[in-house]
């Protein structure tokens, strides 16, 4: 909105300097800093009212050190769904509909998170929203996305077709199999997101790296110049993606200032279903959905841990009357703590892995 009022100022009186609005990277830029902006200033209000209202229990299977975090406000995913949805309102071009697409991924996993959160802490129901209402949720978001983008004619530059990272002029054809393609990967990358929220500043951290680089992605697909060059589909529009794709992950630095260790507020489902269900989807529509496995690695291996433990417990137990366990805990950050690893060690590596994935990600454009 506010870009649509400094556009009309511009166009009426010529002001020097107000063409800039123009720009993607100028208003990508604003809508960043309006994003940290909002945690920064209203970081601490929203805390102090969440730590009145809304004191996450520490799970009983938590490893020791987390007996310490007993007081600490969840929920603070709220904080980054507020900078997000007003910054990218403010800043982004609200007649693309890759924007509205990105927000709505955003609020629709994140009142699902909510509730999750309300039912858990508020109400004290143990296990929060049933999996199976969670399930439906992402569900429900996977094909309104797959179905808006398959039909909507701004979007058939590919359709369902997506480009193959690493190789020249190749793609796939998801045909038949697009919709519940695109459903899977928000269910699963919105549920990664969540189990790897179970350390300060981990979850935080990876999702900005990870929705920087995408961001850069989304600026080359919507810039026919750098498109053509690097040999990646143009997608007309996809820039706008960039613009709030920037909002969240200064979003999530913002959140950062309140939730690196020692944390004085967890983000909750409410921000990690919303941020893993952005990255999904914004990965969708600029067609770097198969990236994904490399630069989410983080967030695949802490999904893979947890698939691996079950399986293997669930095996064990049958064949040999007692489950066996290949990790100490799972999510696997939680084995790296009981290995003896600092809760700080083990979010700063993460962190550096996640770096490394985003690089060998962007390396992709130069061996097509």
């Amino acid at each position: 909105m506010l870009y649509y009022f400094l556009k009309y100022v511009n166009d009426m009186f010529h002001l020097p300097g107000l063409g800039v609005v123009n720009y993607i990277t100028f208003r990508a830029g604003a809508a960043a800093v309006t994003a940290l902006l909002i945690c920064l200033v209203f970081g601490p209000k929203i805390i102090a009212y969440l730590k009145s209202k809304v004191i996450e229990p520490v799970k009983e299977e938590a490893p020791k050190e987390h007996q310490k975090k007993v007081g600490i406000p969840t929920m603070g995913g709220t904080m980054i769904i507020l900078a997000v949805l007003i910054s990218g309102l403010l800043w982004a071009k609200l007649n693309d509909p890759f924007v509205w697409l990105i927000l709505l991924s955003v609020a629709w996993m994140g009142v699902v998170g909510f509730i999750d959160d309300y039912r858990k802490v508020i109400l004290k129901i143990k296990g929060g929203l049933e999996g199976r209402y969670k399930i439906i949720g992402q569900v429900g978001l996977g094909v309104i996305v797959a179905v808006y983008t398959y039909f909507n004619p701004k979007f058939s530059v590919l359709l369902s077709q997506t480009e193959v990272p690493f190789f020249k002029n190749w793609v796939i054809d998801y045909d038949g199999f697009y919709i519940p393609i695109c459903v899977f990967i928000i269910t699963a990358v919105s549920n990664a997101v969540n189990l790897t929220d179970g350390l300060d500043g981990l979850a935080a951290g990876c999702s900005a790296i990870v929705v920087l680089t995408l961001a850069g992605f989304a600026y080359l697909t919507g810039n026919v110049k750098f498109a053509n060059y690097l040999n990646i589909t143009y997608i007309e529009g996809a820039g706008e993606v960039a613009i709030v794709a920037l909002g969240i992950a200064a979003a999530c630095i913002g959140f950062l200032w309140f939730n690196s260790h020692p944390a004085q507020v967890f983000m909750g489902d409410t921000g990690s279903l919303a941020l893993g269900s952005a990255i999904a989807v914004i990965a969708l529509l600029i067609k770097k959905e198969l990236l994904l496995p490399i630069l989410a690695g983080i967030f695949f291996i802490e999904t893979l841990s947890v698939i691996v433990q079950r399986g293997w417990f669930k095996y064990t137990k049958k064949r040999y009357g007692e489950g066996r366990r290949v990790f100490k805990m799972a999510p696997i950050h939680h084995h790296f703590q009981l290995e003896g690893w600092a809760e700080e060690k083990v979010v700063i590596r993460f962190w550096i892995i996640t770096i490394l994935l985003a690089l060998t990600s962007l390396i992709t454009l130069k061996l097509r």
